[in-house]
């Protein structure tokens, strides 16, 4: 007689998990949705931080050119605005010169609207910490409003992402925890209900996730096309092959500034 083969308890229930009943077709059907919607939510939480991450940057390279360079064209277009007043009172005659002076100085109040107030601090390169990362990954997975078909929901959502992206771009690493503990442990996030209701907001957030990435995409492509950040690739280029273009600009509006204040002090003299 042959000897007899006895099967291992794994084997008795292939495609099942040992001592549990095998999935039915709608929970089969749900966890495969659920493994997609996963996917999909860690790609937009991606995307998110990347689109976070280059407004920072963009943001903070603008204050930083504001500050260096916009405030010097702003004083410039002062000094240049002052000398063609100064002429025009010394030609009233000269219509010409009189609308100069008016046009000189619109320039110079929206040079100087355009550079704001000069901070008295220097402003800092934005760089996010590994950590900073991971938390706001964290966030745009578990909170970004368009991943809740709840109108209740999505509108805590929306004022809890737009902290977020406030924190994030400030560095502040422990309010961006905060924001994610809070709405975690907050009631309404306790729900019980069947496999079927869960098939249907899973299928419908997977959609809504997909309409994001489609949206956050058009918005990074329109960051990458605009002229500070066309700005700030020419800047960053430079300095990887030893140039500070910045401060090329600064050297420049300087001289600039200082050939002002001659003439100006030329028409004064003059005016005399």
């Amino acid at each position: 007689m042959g000897s007899k083969t006895t099967e291992r308890p794994e084997q008795q229930t292939s495609g099942t998990t040992a001592g549990k009943l095998p999935l039915n077709p709608e929970e089969q059907e749900l966890a495969r949705k659920r493994a997609e919607q996963s996917a999909i939510e860690t790609e937009l939480a991606e995307r998110e931080l990347r689109s976070a991450n280059l407004r920072a940057e963009l943001g903070a390279f603008e204050q930083q050119y504001l500050h260096f360079v916009g405030a010097r064209y702003a004083e410039l277009d002062e000094l240049r605005a002052g000398i063609a007043e100064r002429v025009a009172k010394e030609h009233p005659e000269n219509s010409r010169a009189q609308q100069a002076a008016q046009e000189a100085r619109e320039h110079a109040r929206e040079t100087k609207s355009a550079a704001g107030e000069v901070m008295e601090t220097s402003p800092r390169a934005f760089e996010a910490s590994t950590e900073m990362k991971r938390l706001y990954r964290d966030v745009a997975k578990r909170i970004h409003p368009d991943l809740t078909a709840d109108r209740q929901d999505r509108a805590k959502r929306q004022i809890l992402m737009a902290e977020a992206n406030k924190a994030y771009a400030q560095g502040d690493e422990a309010r961006l925890a905060k924001i994610l503990t809070e709405y975690e442990w907050s009631p309404e996030q306790v729900r019980g209900e069947g496999a079927g209701a869960e098939l249907v907001r899973v299928i419908r957030g997977i959609s809504q996730a997909r309409g994001r990435l489609a949206e956050i995409e058009a918005e990074l492509q329109e960051l990458l096309r605009s002229d500070l950040y066309q700005l700030k690739t020419r800047v960053d280029e430079a300095q990887q092959g030893g140039r500070d273009v910045l401060k090329e600009m600064i050297d420049k509006v300087d001289d600039q500034i200082a050939q002002a204040k001659r003439r100006l002090d030329a028409v004064l003299v003059q005016s005399r």
